[in-house]
C-alpha cells in the first residue's frame, strides 16, 4: 500500500502514490512513484551552490519542484533563510508537504507562482526582506517543440519548456539577486549560447561551469552553471562523471552523497553487464 500524504484521509492512488526517500542528512524528500523526480542535476546544483556561497543568509530556489535544491541547501546551510517559487499544482503542493514533514517552517518557505511574472518576483523580495545573495534554478532542457509531450503534467511541466527555458531563469534571477549575487543553474549540454547570451542580454556574468557526465564512453548530459552580478575570469571545472565503465559510482558521485550527508556503499559491486555492453546507468542521486 502507497504511503499515506500527512492530513490525507485515504492512501493515494497508484496514479498519486508517493515515495519517501532520504534526501540530504535525516532530511527526506516525498515524490511522486509516476512522476517527477529528483535526480542529479538537482544535487550537482545545490552543491555547486552551497560551495560558491557557504555563507549565504538568504537564498531563492526558482522553479523549486517538490523542493529537492530548496531542502539540500538546507542541510548545506543551516543558517540560512530559503524561499522557493513554484508555478506547478502538484509540485507545489509536494514541497509544502516536504518543508512540514522535514519540520523546516521556521526557515524555509515556498510562494505558488510562475518565475515570468515580475510582480510575483517583485512581491517575493519586498515581503522577505530584499533581494537575495544566492538563486538557484534547475530549468526543463526541451524546447516544446523537440518531442511529445508526457501525458502527466507535472513530467511535462520538468522536462519540456512549457514555461521558459534557460533564458527565463537567467531573467528572473538578475530581478531578484543582490549586488555581488550569485545564481547557480543547470542547462542543457548544448545550452553554451543559451546561457551566454541570457547572462549578457540580463547584465549577469558567467563565472564557471560544470559538466555533468553519466560515464566515461557518455557525452556531457547537462552542466552546471554559476553566474554573477559581478565580472570574475572564467572557470571550467573538471567535468564530473557518475559512474565508471562498470556502472559503480566514481568517487567524485561518493563525494557528492557525502556532501550531502547520504551513506555511500562499503563495497559497491559493479556490473558485468554494463561493462560487458559498454554502457552507463541511468542517471540517478539515490
Amino acid at each position: 500500500m502507497p504511503p499515506a500524504v500527512p492530513g490525507s484521509a485515504a492512501p493515494l492512488s497508484l496514479e498519486e502514490a508517493l515515495t519517501d526517500d532520504a534526501l540530504a542528512g535525516d532530511l527526506r524528500v516525498f515524490q511522486r512513484k509516476h512522476g517527477h523526480r529528483y535526480s542529479l542535476d538537482d544535487t550537482l546544483t545545490a552543491c555547486a551552490a552551497a560551495q560558491a556561497r557557504p555563507n549565504a543568509q538568504r537564498a531563492l530556489d526558482l522553479g523549486c519542484g517538490i523542493g529537492s535544491v530548496l531542502l539540500m541547501l538546507a542541510h548545506a546551510l543551516p543558517e540560512a533563510r530559503l524561499f522557493g517559487l513554484e508555478a506547478q499544482a502538484q509540485s507545489f503542493d509536494l514541497v509544502t508537504k516536504n518543508i512540514a514533514r522535514n519540520r523546516l517552517e521556521a526557515r524555509v518557505s515556498a510562494a505558488h507562482g510562475d518565475l515570468r511574472d515580475t510582480t510575483k518576483l517583485d512581491t517575493l523580495v519586498a515581503e522577505n526582506g530584499g533581494r537575495f545573495e544566492l538563486v538557484t534554478g534547475t530549468p526543463p532542457y526541451l524546447p516544446k517543440e523537440h518531442g511529445t509531450l508526457p501525458p502527466d503534467s507535472q513530467k511535462a511541466h520538468a522536462r519540456f519548456e512549457l514555461r521558459g527555458g534557460v533564458e527565463a531563469y537567467v531573467a528572473a534571477a538578475a530581478r531578484v539577486l543582490a549586488p555581488g549575487g550569485t545564481f547557480v543553474v543547470c542547462a542543457g549540454a548544448r545550452a553554451d549560447e543559451r546561457v551566454n547570451g541570457a547572462a549578457r542580454e540580463h547584465g549577469l556574468y558567467v563565472h564557471e561551469r560544470l559538466a555533468a557526465v553519466p560515464s566515461p564512453i557518455k557525452g556531457a548530459l547537462f552542466s552546471v552553471w554559476t553566474l554573477g552580478t559581478e565580472a570574475k575570469p572564467f572557470a571550467e571545472r573538471e567535468p564530473f562523471i557518475a559512474r565508471n565503465e562498470s556502472g559503480a559510482r566514481t568517487a567524485q558521485a561518493l563525494a557528492l552523497r557525502s556532501f550531502f550527508g547520504l551513506p555511500n556503499p562499503v563495497d559497491e559491486i559493479e556490473s558485468p553487464q554494463l561493462r560487458a555492453r559498454g554502457r552507463s546507468p541511468r542517471v540517478s542521486s539515490q
